[in-house]
Order: C-alpha cells, then sequence, then structure tokens
C-alpha cells in the first residue's frame, strides 16, 4: 500500500536574505515574474504526476523564500493549477509561509478565497533589537498585525516561528518572547534554538551567542512554560494545540511521499521499484528554463543500505516514534536493519521501547545528531 501524498511548493524570493539562513532563497528582483514562475511550477508538476499514482493529496505546503511576496492572485490560480491535475482530500490542510513584513492589509482574505486555510508566520522574536540583529525586515507591531488580519480573514489555524538562543539574549528574554507569542493564540508554535549554518553570514562572522547551559534552560524553561499552556510537542522544535499538528511536517517525519515543486525542491516516491529521491535546479533562473522545457529534474532511487538512515533521520524526531512495522512497510527492508541499532542505544538510555512502539528518551532528544548518526 501506497503511503499519502503531500505536495510542497517553493517559492524563493525574499526582499533579503537574513544572515542566519541557510534555505535555498534569493533576492527578489524589481519585477517578480509571479506569472512565469506559477507557469513553471505548473508544468513542474504535469512532469511529475507518474509519481503521484493516482492518489489523493492530503496536505500542500507552500514554502520559500517568502511566498507572501507573491499576490493573492498568483496564489489563487497556482492552486487551482494544483487541483486541476491532482485531487485534494477532502479537508486537505494548504499552509502558505509569511513574512509580517511582507503583508499589505486585507492580503490574508484574498489567500484564505485562493485555498489557503493554514499560515506560518515568520515572527522569530517580538524584540525590536534582535529582529533587526537578524536582519528580519518587520517589527514586533507587524506580527501582531498580521495576526489579527488573519483572524479577520477567517484563518484561525496559524503558526508562529520563535527563535531562542539569540545573540546576546538572556533566559528572560527568551520567556518574554514565549510570553508575546501565546498572548497572540497560535495553534501551532515552532521553537528552534538559533544555530550558526555553514555558508551563511552568521556562519562566517559569529554573533555572541548565549552557551550551551543557558541554550539549554532556555529550551527546558520554555517547553514548561508550553506545557503549561496546553501546546504539546510532537516533534523535536514543534508544539501544537490538540489536533493542530502540521500534517507536512507529520508527513516528513513519518517518511510519506510527497511531490517537491520548485527552485531547489526536493520530492520523494514510493515506487515499486523503492524509494526514489527527486531535486530540481536551485536557481531561479535554471529553474524556469529546465521547467520551460517541460523537464522534471533527475531521479535517484535511494539504495537499499542508505533507507535506514534516512528513515530516522526524520522518525527520531517524533515524540510519538515509530514501529518496527511501519519501518518495514515504509522502507521494504526487514527490521533486522535496525533492531542491532535501537538495542544498542536502549542501552545506552538514548531510545525507550514501549510494547511496539519505539521512541527517543529525553536524552536521546538531546542528543539527536548522535541518535541519528547511529544509524
Amino acid at each position: 500500500m501506497l503511503p499519502p501524498l503531500m505536495v510542497y511548493l517553493h517559492l524563493p524570493w525574499c526582499v533579503r536574505k537574513c544572515p542566519y539562513c541557510d534555505f535555498n532563497s534569493h533576492t527578489a528582483p524589481r519585477e517578480l515574474p509571479e506569472d512565469a514562475y506559477v507557469d513553471a511550477l505548473l508544468a513542474d508538476l504535469r512532469a511529475d504526476l507518474d509519481l503521484a499514482a493516482g492518489r489523493r493529496v492530503e496536505a500542500v505546503f507552500m514554502g520559500g523564500g517568502t511566498p507572501s511576496l507573491f499576490s493573492p492572485a498568483a496564489i489563487g490560480r497556482l492552486l487551482a493549477g494544483l487541483r486541476a491535475e491532482l485531487p485534494l482530500a477532502a479537508g486537505a490542510e494548504v499552509t502558505m509561509e509569511a513574512n509580517p513584513g511582507t503583508l499589505e492589509r486585507g492580503r490574508f482574505e484574498g489567500y484564505a478565497a485562493a485555498g489557503v486555510n493554514r499560515v506560518s508566520l515568520g515572527a522569530q522574536t517580538f524584540s525590536a533589537a534582535q529582529l533587526e540583529r537578524l536582519g528580519r525586515i518587520h517589527g514586533p507591531g507587524d506580527i501582531e498585525a498580521a495576526v489579527a488580519d488573519l483572524r479577520r480573514a477567517g484563518i484561525d489555524n496559524f503558526n508562529l516561528d520563535l527563535m531562542y538562543a539569540l545573540p546576546g539574549q538572556d533566559l528572560a528574554g527568551a520567556l518574554a518572547d514565549l510570553r508575546r507569542a501565546l498572548e497572540l493564540g497560535p495553534a501551532h508554535l515552532s521553537h528552534y534554538q538559533l544555530t550558526l549554518e555553514p555558508g551563511t553570514a552568521f556562519f562566517h562572522r559569529p554573533p555572541p551567542l548565549p552557551d550551551d547551559g543557558l541554550a539549554l534552560d532556555m529550551q527546558l524553561a520554555c517547553q514548561e512554560q508550553l506545557a503549561a499552556a496546553g501546546y504539546g510537542q510532537y516533534e523535536v522544535s514543534a508544539y501544537a494545540r490538540t489536533g493542530r499538528q502540521c500534517r507536512h511536517n507529520l508527513a516528513y517525519r513519518r517518511f510519506e511521499d510527497y511531490l517537491g515543486l520548485g527552485a531547489g525542491a526536493h520530492g520523494k516516491a514510493t515506487l515499486a521499484a523503492g524509494v526514489v529521491r527527486t531535486e530540481k535546479p536551485r536557481l531561479p533562473r535554471e529553474y524556469l528554463a529546465q521547467a520551460a522545457r517541460g523537464a522534471g529534474g533527475p531521479r535517484r532511487e535511494v539504495p537499499a543500505a542508505d533507507l535506514p538512515f534516512e528513515y530516522m533521520l526524520n522518525a527520531l524526531r517524533l515524540v510519538e516514534g515509530f514501529t518496527l512495522g511501519h519501518f518495514e512497510r515504509a522502507t521494504g527492508l526487514e527490521s533486522g536493519a535496525v533492531l542491532p541499532a535501537l538495542t544498542a542505544l536502549e542501552r545506552q538510555g538514548l531510545m525507550t521501547q514501549g510494547g511496539d512502539r519505539w521512541r527517543p528518551s529525553e536524552r536521546g532528544f538531546r542528543f539527536l545528531n548522535d541518535l541519528q548518526a547511529a544509524f
């Protein structure tokens, strides 16, 4: 039986590149090529339709970059084109990332009319000084205004991205950020530590960050506050009210299938021959040229020897854990491919087993990279 299917759409342009960001994003030209890029995404979709294998789409995620640079009309044409090629399941989650600094009053009403029913706002912090250090183009007031606009548009299912361990931040500052975020009543909160990623401006010119001990104190104190406010942790950096977990996020972690469309997008498909990965050109101009030729990009079958690591790279991030039966169905491998490593990690106190379900221990979550490297 094939796993569920999602669609990821990458819209790669930003007003400017943030110094901590290692995503495939590019400074937007003066004239954004909206029509040409939507045409390219739809051509890309048609080239990959065979990977969908007739399945209904359970979730759509528009990430970036800054998708909210695109007009509601462009987003509407994109989603209409998607629905014309692939059926969407009833109640399918349709998420769009948005930057509070790129939104005009009333835009969310247009996005909602186009079919967007979930929004992820890149708040990052409510400190004006920290926002400036991070290279963000919005202020704290823009976050609050964006949330008010979301509610007027009838979109109550929204996420706030929030970072901690920011340059010079103390524990009180991290908790103050979280308190401001919770006051806005998001359905979902992505709470993650600022890290210095290779290739970013911060990596080459590191700002003064809190030490590991203080960063852990921030994480634990914020987790306590999130739990008290009714947000359950379901993934390493993701917290949600009951029933509001991000379906698309869960798809990645559960090793489900997704079409990856857009500049630099990656996809995964389960075929009779095995698991296939797709990858699209990173540079927008190269992606546009490839899509114009009707080419969907290269496909690579994942060797069986790599599947345990690919599976665990995702599944180990889930609080719910996984079963060996699911591992076998998702990879086509026998559980013996991972069971020796799992039992060794259990002896080290990094994994726990309850019934047929395996989960990282509390200590395992803190040393997740070590846990994943065991596979």
